[in-house]
């Protein structure tokens, strides 16, 4: 598999670590980012996608202690982490540029028989990249996704940032701090971070910040990105499910959740293929509220 180097015996701490990587997209404008964990003489069995805001090392405690087993690469989406791929705000309504990214990275490593898993938007891109690559795709493990009815989504003028609560939060947003430690001293315990352990806030904010000529740190999703990723709803999320062939493993969040498929649940487990349960006491940072459960849904999945 070009581009993947490394050791082929390691520890079982060697395992755990994440090993950075670069896959170049030719014709996309750039490369997308990755951490690495496990064997790297066995094929990818898991490729896992962040949410909106975050990257891939802010879930580097979850995926680590599957390393022994499997093999996983966890992917910076555009726009985040340390991706460098273009961030074109004019004229953007959806999230298909997200989900193809995901498709070229599936085709340009040659996976086959790969899982894909990830988190709000990146449950969502997974299940898009799946319908584009379905040959390629074994099963998906979406972890409150972000899936809206299509009356909610046309609510929701595409591009227009200042039509969500959520993308004016975004916007809003401090964007520098005079370090990564200051930016950890501010997040801990607040908002969103509150039910994150020290751990995955110090590793969201690792590389959820790069350094500046002026000394300060500086958020690497700029808040126009991430709110216009909470204001671009157009892309086709039905179509998605009918055009994916993997079976899926959806699990919502009992508490405000974004995955608002109430509607369709019937009709898509009377399909044999989608798996869907509501856990209870989580929000839609479930995966940080129960990352054994994450780990249990993984696990199933790839074996």
């Amino acid at each position: 598999m070009d581009g993947f180097e490394g050791e082929t015996a390691m520890s079982q701490s060697d395992l755990m670590r994440p090993r950075p990587q670069a896959i170049p997209l030719q014709g996309r404008g750039g490369e997308v980012a990755g951490l690495e964990f496990g064997p790297s003489d066995r094929p990818v069995d898991l490729v896992f996608s962040h949410a909106n805001g975050f990257n891939a090392r802010t879930y580097r405690t979850i995926l680590g202690p599957l390393a022994a087993d499997f093999r996983i690469l966890a992917l910076d989406q555009r726009g985040h982490g340390l991706t460098r791929l273009p961030t074109v705000l004019e004229g953007r309504n959806s999230w298909a540029e997200v989900a193809e990214d995901l498709a070229a990275v599936i085709e340009a490593l040659d996976l086959q028989g790969v899982t894909l898993a990830g988190h709000s938007m990146g449950g969502t891109a997974s299940l898009m990249a799946s319908g584009q690559c379905p040959e390629r795709v074994k099963a998906l493990v979406l972890f409150d996704p972000v899936i809206f009815p299509p009356e909610m989504a046309a609510a929701l003028p595409p591009g227009q940032s200042g039509a969500s609560p959520l993308a004016q939060g975004a916007l809003k947003r401090r964007a520098e701090f005079p370090s990564k430690a200051a930016v950890i001293e501010s997040y801990t315990g607040k908002g969103a971070f509150r039910s994150w352990s020290p751990d995955m806030l110090a590793d969201y904010v690792e590389d959820g910040f790069h350094d500046t000529p002026q000394g300060t740190v500086e958020l690497n999703c700029a808040p126009a990105w991430e709110a216009s990723n909470f204001s671009s709803q157009g892309h086709d999320t039905a179509a998605a499910f009918e055009q994916s062939r993997a079976p899926a493993h959806i699990l919502k969040a009992e508490m405000g959740s974004t995955c608002r498929i109430e509607a369709r649940e019937a009709e898509l487990i009377a399909t044999g293929r989608y798996q869907i349960e509501t856990v209870a006491g989580t929000s839609h940072f479930l995966p940080m509220e129960r990352p054994d459960l994450v780990r249990q849904a993984l696990i199933a999945a790839m074996i």
